[in-house]
């Protein structure tokens, strides 16, 4: 992108240099990726303007330039993202790591604990009704003997000398923008702006230990598989006092012998002989809430469905219930008596019904073909 400085700083050619470092703040924090997110003309934009300042802010270079253009600068002019990056020269003019585009100051002190993950397999009933369970993670949580702070018996953490307890130090180097201010975790306390002298023989200094600790879940009606649980403040907690992360329990729902849950509906496949699919019947079902009483009226057909409103799963976090479909199958018999062939065999002849023969030797013969 070839495009002359001055005009996208928006100064004249004899801007001093205090009007040269206005004009690129201001263009800066317009431009800025942070303020810019899934901006790509923005992003060119403030490389752009950030090269034109570069290249202007310096004396030699700007001389160059305004002799020659851009073809004077060769090699001298350089890619101010190809050291430091943005982000240093961001941070030389509007502060270290507390920036108005996102930039975040690590603040002092100890650190988050871990969040932690378990699972916790369930039966269709436990879902149904809704439950308590129990789970047990491996964790680490506050060392008894000193705490949580980390200092061994008769001793406390100490403010660290190089940081003076902020966590953070300041660094200072040399550019062709001249200096270049950073802010970083303190070395000697890792962020924490204090230093263990003297450590907690139990721990070590961490300021907790391992264990295996127990929580009760509850478990609300309705859950699916797949879905989590949060329980704040059960992860790990943080080393030398820090707060502790959260526990989340996934769901894992077993699968039921007799029913299949399809969102919040449970459904029943009745077997049925033909006799009571052509003739009716009363039958009595155990549902998981309770008896269900069903009348099958006669010439109910295969797949068919009888619903019972509001017996089935509960809805999560909302009122009401899904329903309970019974889902008619009828089964065919594989093997006959004599005495029910001869019945099936009167029927078919009342019904007009063409049948198989009883010699069943030539069947037998062709369905042996085509196994």
């Amino acid at each position: 992108m070839s495009t002359d400085f001055y005009e996208l700083l928006g100064v004249s050619k004899n801007a001093s240099a205090d009007e040269l470092k206005k004009a690129y703040r201001k263009k800066a924090r317009e431009l800025h990726p942070d303020a810019n997110p899934d901006d790509p003309v923005a992003e060119n934009m403030f490389k752009e303007v950030s090269r034109a300042y570069e290249t202007l802010s310096d004396p030699d270079a700007r001389s160059r330039y305004d002799r020659f253009g851009e073809q004077g600068l060769g090699g001298g002019g350089g890619d101010p993202f190809s050291g430091g990056g943005i982000g240093d020269i961001f941070e030389a003019f509007f502060g270290g790591g507390g920036g108005g585009f996102g930039g975040q100051r690590q603040q002092a002190g100890p650190p988050r604990g871990q969040d932690l993950e378990v699972t916790a397999r369930l039966d269709l009933e436990s879902v149904m009704f809704g439950t308590q369970i129990t789970v047990e993670v491996p964790t680490a949580i506050r060392c008894d003997d000193c705490g949580g702070s980390g200092a061994g018996a008769g001793t406390q953490p100490v403010q660290c000398v190089d940081c003076s307890g902020t966590g953070q130090v300041r660094r200072v180097r040399n550019s062709m923008l001249g200096q270049m201010v950073t802010t970083g975790p303190c070395g000697r306390c890792g962020g924490m702006g204090e230093v263990v002298v003297t450590p907690c023989s139990a721990c070590n200094g961490d300021g907790r230990k391992r264990s295996n600790e127990s929580y009760t879940v509850d478990v609300p009606a309705g859950i699916q598989s797949g879905q989590t649980l949060r329980l704040s403040g059960r992860g790990a907690v943080g080393p030398r006092g820090g707060a502790p992360g959260d526990l989340y329990v996934h769901v894992a729902v077993a699968r039921h012998d007799e029913f299949i849950r399809e969102d919040d509906d449970l459904i029943f496949d009745l077997p049925l002989t033909f006799a009571q699919a052509a003739l009716g019947v009363h039958t009595v079902l155990q549902a998981l809430d309770g008896e269900l009483d069903l009348v099958v009226p006669a010439g109910t057909q295969h797949g068919r469905e009888f619903v019972a409103r509001g017996r089935g799963i509960p809805h999560l976090n909302g009122r009401g219930k899904g329903n309970l479909r019974v889902r008619i199958s009828v089964v065919v018999p594989t093997e006959l008596s004599e005495e029910q062939e001869q019945i099936l065999r009167q029927l078919a002849e009342v019904s007009g019904h063409e049948v198989a023969p009883p010699d069943k030797g030539i069947f037998s013969r062709i369905k042996s073909a085509f196994t």
